[in-house]
């Protein structure tokens, strides 16, 4: 019986990277990653996805069992290279869906290097320099952001969701000390506006808040958080009895790239504390996930322009610093790498102002007697996560290298540079509306009307009168239908994926806008790409008239 599980062995054995250098193993392991990545290399064509976009048969995958025998790593490559069949090329110069990057080959390796050595970021004894990798992303974003690198601190988390997490619960032991050890004992509640990250909902409930003890504030028509309604809630709040815990502070939302006058918050929650003789400060988290990336424009002469950006894309990132360059009065910063950093999935940080707000997260060393006997860098003792990987800390460091400030600022400038264009382009046409004119980021929102339709007065008269709510919610089903052609008509490769959002933002009578989504992120789209969204939106517009 022996002899048996041992030839078992050693076949599994093979399927491993070896400890100890073979050159003849190796050269398979570097064939095998070779084969899977030309298959599908394979699938690429002009369509913006991989191979066959097909059914997916749920029930049959719900009957998968596992098998008796095992198989073999080409098998298995096989297999798993199927399983990228139909997904979204986020490169490809013809996909302009919501906010998925394309990846860069530096950020690639990273991650590939730090799954290949497994690193736990929970203890420097289980990843050594990958550790030090971490604080050295820690010391470039806390410098680019503007915060002190020498006061500020931060970790990588688990996504987005994951950075704001860490920083409302920064909040709450902040507003009820001690709240980690004998929970929330008291009435407080959180403030975001309502066009920011659904995930506040999650983040409310998961922390023990309630998400009915989120306070929703309208925004804007410029897509920012209202300042008078936010100061009459708090002061609401306050006088009720209860505990600010934290405010949202949105830089950047996934619909329009609004951003929060982040400066009129701090100024606000100043004026709260010193109001109302608060004993502690509430906690202003900055979700910058997207707008991060503006920071490397602070610094950068708009007047000289030197990398010779257009007008328009000159003000537009102008308009977007103005707010961005405000980050350093924020308590905290998400960053979401995998956004505007050209990463892979998943790659976020949590920046703090003060590396000493960590500690309100500490646990005793008792509780964990098999960990963190030695060592200097333990951020285990305060993390929620006990793993983290060291792929999302590689792959940030490899393109915040690879692109350097310049290059960072040239990519950036290209994506702002061409939604531009495409809003020139939309408005150009009468029956088309830019619907987020006033946000300048990569993605804009936009609506197409039928014929004889006024689009010099019908979204103000859709926002605000409600006896057009029936045209209103004509011209929505309208626009989903214009959106369903050209999906399905970049599917098939003759035109460019676009996504849609159900809401773009109610009116004053509380219906939701639908609106048509650009959201460019690849370096590879340019002019003709951009014209391409125009024509088939006309096209589209042209067919639905005549049926």
């Amino acid at each position: 019986m022996g002899a048996i599980y041992r030839n078992v062995l050693e076949q599994i054995r093979m399927a491993f990277p070896q400890p100890v250098s073979d050159r003849v193993h190796d050269s398979y392991f570097v064939h095998s990653i070779m084969r899977a990545v030309e298959a599908v290399d394979a699938m690429k064509s002009e369509r913006p996805i991989l191979g066959e976009r097909g059914e997916l048969d749920y029930p049959t995958a719900r009957r998968s069992r596992l098998a008796e025998k095992g198989s073999s790593v080409e098998a298995v490559t096989q297999e798993l290279v199927q399983y990228c069949s139909g997904l979204t090329v986020w490169g490809h110069p013809r996909t302009q869906q919501n906010v998925v990057p394309p990846v860069t080959i530096s950020s690639l390796i990273g991650v590939l290097l730090a799954s290949l050595y497994n690193p736990n970021l929970a203890w420097d004894e289980y990843s050594h320099r990958v550790g030090l990798a971490e604080v050295e992303v820690v010391g470039i974003m806390a410098q680019l952001l503007g915060y002190d690198p020498e006061q500020a601190g931060g970790l990588f988390t688990f996504g987005g969701t994951g950075t704001t997490l860490y920083g409302i619960k920064l909040g709450l032991e902040k507003s009820l000390p001690g709240s980690m050890e004998h929970g929330i004992r008291e009435d407080a509640v959180v403030f975001a506006s309502d066009s920011s990250h659904y995930c506040r909902y999650n983040i409310a409930g998961w922390l023990g808040l309630g998400s009915h003890n989120l306070i929703t504030i309208p925004t804007t028509i410029h897509n920012e958080i209202d300042l008078k309604v936010f100061r009459e809630q708090a002061v609401q709040a306050l006088q009720a009895g209860r505990k600010i815990v934290g405010m949202i502070a949105t830089l950047g939302t996934t619909d329009a790239f609004g951003l929060d006058d982040l400066q009129g918050m701090v100024t606000l929650r100043n004026e709260l504390v010193q109001e109302f003789s608060l004993p502690y400060c509430p906690h202003i988290h900055a979700d910058a996930v997207i707008g991060w990336a503006w920071s490397a424009f602070t610094d950068y002469s708009f007047e000289v322009n030197p990398l010779g950006f257009r007008p328009r894309t000159v003000r537009a990132l102008a308009g977007a610093c103005k707010k961005i360059r405000h980050l350093p009065l924020a308590d905290s910063i998400g960053i979401d790498f995998h956004k505007p950093g050209f990463v892979p999935y998943i790659s976020s940080l949590i920046l703090v102002q003060d590396k000493e707000d960590l500690d309100l997260l500490q646990r005793p060393q008792d509780q964990m007697p098999y960990l963190y006997q030695f060592g200097e860098q333990r951020p285990g003792m305060y993390t929620l996560e006990t793993s983290r990987s060291g792929g999302g800390v590689l792959a940030a460091l490899g393109n915040l290298k690879l692109f350097g400030k310049e290059g960072l600022r040239v990519i950036i400038g290209h994506i702002v540079e061409m939604a531009q264009l495409l809003r020139e382009h939309l408005e150009s046409h009468e029956c088309m509306t830019v619907v987020n004119r006033d946000n300048f980021g990569p993605v804009t929102l936009f609506r197409v009307y039928p014929e004889g339709v006024d689009t010099f007065q019908i979204k103000e008269a859709e926002m605000h009168d409600v006896a057009f709510r029936d045209i209103l919610l004509q011209h929505n089903a309208f626009n989903r239908k214009v959106f369903d052609f050209v999906h399905q008509e970049g599917m098939a490769g003759r035109g460019v994926i676009l996504s849609l959002t159900d809401c773009y933002r109610h009116t004053d009578y509380g219906e939701p806008i639908v609106a048509l989504k650009s959201f460019i992120l690849s370096p590879f789209v340019d002019e003709s790409n951009v014209e391409a969204v125009v024509n088939k939106v006309l096209e589209a517009r042209k067919l639905l008239t005549r049926s």
